[in-house]
């Protein structure tokens, strides 16, 4: 039997080859997958941007006619930050942390209106005006002391705001506030006055307290010398017995005492003599 060409061989090997090859190519560039957490949609260079959304896994695309374009939907947090004023004129820096993810059956309309960066375009702008505005409806001390009110405030109107481009907004509060230097000082000597207000008021109760106990001691005093007068004047024996006393203590202080003394009993205020 007459063998065949080598040449025609090899050169079906390598046409095959390729075959495969551009068939490979082809199958994965018409599949394209969706990740867990995310959605796709479709943009086609004849129909433009297809209302379908796709969901997580591998879906088919027409290579060149159709790019899938895919959106991270989960919650992502953001901070943002605002200087604006209070009712009082005073200047406020606020922080609000946004929790914000796109609305999925709206994921075609944010790609027409605003693109793969949409959190960007839109939280800052619109959380500054909602700041300025709420605020700007309370006192500095307000801010402070009607925190959580002024905390739902604010959600509530950046919830409406939101949903206006089709974001949904999962959670806002507020993660700090900060007052101009000059508020700051005023505070500080606020306190620093109504402290020494509170001193001043508690010495003059105890100078009262003070200058009434001394009133009612001298009434004691004198209430008891007049005892004491009368007692004299109507009981003569009345100082021998006081004298007695006084030389009771004072031969008991010297009769506990370490070191011996000697003295008369004139010393002990008592004059033997004059008892007998």
């Amino acid at each position: 039997m007459p063998k065949g060409k080598p040449g025609k061989g090899f050169i079906g090997s390598t046409g095959a080859l390729i075959g495969i090859t551009l068939l490979g190519m082809g199958v994965n560039a018409s599949l394209f997958n969706v990740d867990g957490g995310h959605r796709a949609i479709k943009f086609s260079r004849i129909g433009g941007v297809k209302d379908e959304v796709f969901l997580e896994g591998t879906h088919f695309v027409l290579p060149w006619l159709e790019t899938p374009v895919v959106y991270d939907v989960r919650a992502k947090p953001r901070n943002i930050a605002s200087l604006t004023g209070t009712k009082d004129l005073q200047m406020v820096n606020i922080t609000v942390r946004v929790l914000s993810r796109p609305k999925i059956d709206k994921l075609p309309k944010i790609f027409q209106t605003l693109g793969m960066d949409f959190d960007e375009r839109v939280l800052p702008s619109i959380v500054n005006e909602v700041l300025k505005s709420v605020c700007a409806q309370f006192n500095a001390s307000q801010l402070i002391t009607q925190r959580e009110r002024v905390s739902r405030l604010i959600r509530e109107q950046l919830v409406l705001r939101a949903n206006t481009f089709d974001i949904a907004l999962d959670d806002v509060s507020i993660t700090h506030i900060a007052f101009s230097p000059e508020f700051t000082r005023a505070v500080e000597a606020k306190q620093i006055a109504q402290q020494e207000a509170q001193r001043a008021t508690y010495i003059v109760d105890r100078a009262k307290q003070e200058k009434q106990s001394i009133i009612v001691k001298a009434e004691g005093e004198a209430q008891s010398a007049n005892l004491i007068g009368n007692a004299v004047k109507n009981a003569p024996g009345f100082l021998e017995l006081r004298k007695l006393d006084t030389a009771r203590d004072i031969a008991h202080t010297i009769a506990t005492s370490n070191n011996r003394v000697f003295i008369d009993s004139d010393a002990l205020l008592l004059n033997v003599t004059d008892l007998m």
